[in-house]
């Protein structure tokens, strides 16, 4: 293990992350059923037809504005979270990333500035829990939350709606509206699902984003002399090798998510499938084969990001055992336990 699966959030903190993940993707699945509903009408099936994927989308978004309250009342109630709140919070030195960043590009400056570095060299007390960058998509994610939820209230609210909206032709812009705010953001997602599972460093899966910090030791050994101690304080990515399946693995998965992404940016251009109508037949028949097979493999790109997050956790699960094992003291002959 090197300090790159170092765990650098709280255990509230990475329960959340999977509880999050997990409803996010339930909606993703239930409100692309309804919006691709010819291309995906298996999916459509598998939730019970066009009653029940409503029914498990309109749960699902419950639970959402659930995990959003409770998230924001954390943050206000709690130390660790107004900590957190305040990490996230841009400051001088993420603009100075920035404009390096810009320079290094250019070829203007020898390197990246720290606070954009997070896995090459340094110490790990270095390198910063998020980049500019990392900061920039929790504050678009937060967004996207936020419009999704209210839009979402709204659109299950039909007489909150019809208040809003003067017309009908407006009430079903504000209908897309939340679609194609939902296209934008199962991007971001897939881009994570990429980003964050098919990295050299952390494939297949980041370990970090499941096993709290409490659990992970700050150093890879106890004891040794001063230079080997500042070793050992190192982010460890030299120690690394790479896996032998990742170039296979990372070229399959980024195609498909390319091709999942540019079909489902076409399909919500040219798919009226968007709220689902009450007469919707299962397995109607797709129009176009290879919109139906692009929007497919951005679906295949979330079940993958599904199955990576159940992976997490079950290694969380291992850890949390391989500890206790070591911990528990021997046992004696007779059964007992040993005594010093």
């Amino acid at each position: 293990m090197t300090q790159l699966d170092h765990g650098k959030f709280t255990r509230m903190t990475t329960t959340f992350h999977t509880l999050l993940a997990l409803d996010v993707f339930v909606l993703f699945f239930s409100g692309y059923s309804m919006m691709f509903n010819d291309e995906l009408w298996w999916l459509v099936g598998l939730m019970g037809g066009a009653t029940g994927v409503v029914a498990v989308h309109r749960v699902a978004g419950a639970g959402l504005l659930v995990l959003v309250l409770f998230w924001m009342l954390m943050m206000v109630t709690t130390d660790t979270g107004r900590g957190n709140f305040r990490e996230i919070l841009p400051g001088r030195a993420d603009v100075d990333a920035m404009v390096q960043d810009v320079k290094f590009l250019l070829g203007r400056a020898e390197e990246r500035h720290p606070n954009a570095r997070q896995f090459a060299g340094g110490t790990a007390d270095d390198i910063p829990l998020l980049t500019y960058i990392g900061k920039g998509v929790v504050f678009i994610f937060a967004i996207e939350l936020a419009l999704l939820s209210i839009s979402g209230v709204l659109i299950w609210s039909k007489s909150g709606i019809i208040e809003l909206m003067a017309t009908r032709t407006a009430a079903m812009a504000f209908v897309t509206f939340h679609g194609l705010l939902g296209v934008i953001m199962l991007m971001g997602v897939m881009f994570h699902i990429f980003e964050h599972g098919f990295h050299p460093a952390f494939y297949p899966v980041e370990v970090k984003a499941f096993i709290p910090r409490s659990m992970i030791p700050e150093y890879h050994a106890d004891g040794g002399e001063e230079g080997e101690r500042a070793e050992e304080a190192r982010t460890g990515i030299e120690r690394l090798e790479l896996s032998p399946s990742w170039n296979a693995a990372s070229t399959i998965v980024g195609a498909l998510t390319v091709i999942g992404i540019v079909s489902v940016l076409l399909g919500s251009v040219f798919d009226e499938g968007y709220p689902v109508p009450r007469e919707i037949v299962i397995g109607g028949g797709p129009t176009n084969l290879l919109l139906t097979v692009g929007i497919n493999a951005g679906i295949f790109v979330l079940f993958l990001g599904l199955i990576l997050q159940m992976y997490g956790n079950l290694l969380r699960v291992r850890w949390e055992r391989q500890l206790e094992s070591e911990e528990r003291p021997p046992a004696a002959t007779d059964g007992g336990e040993l005594r010093e």
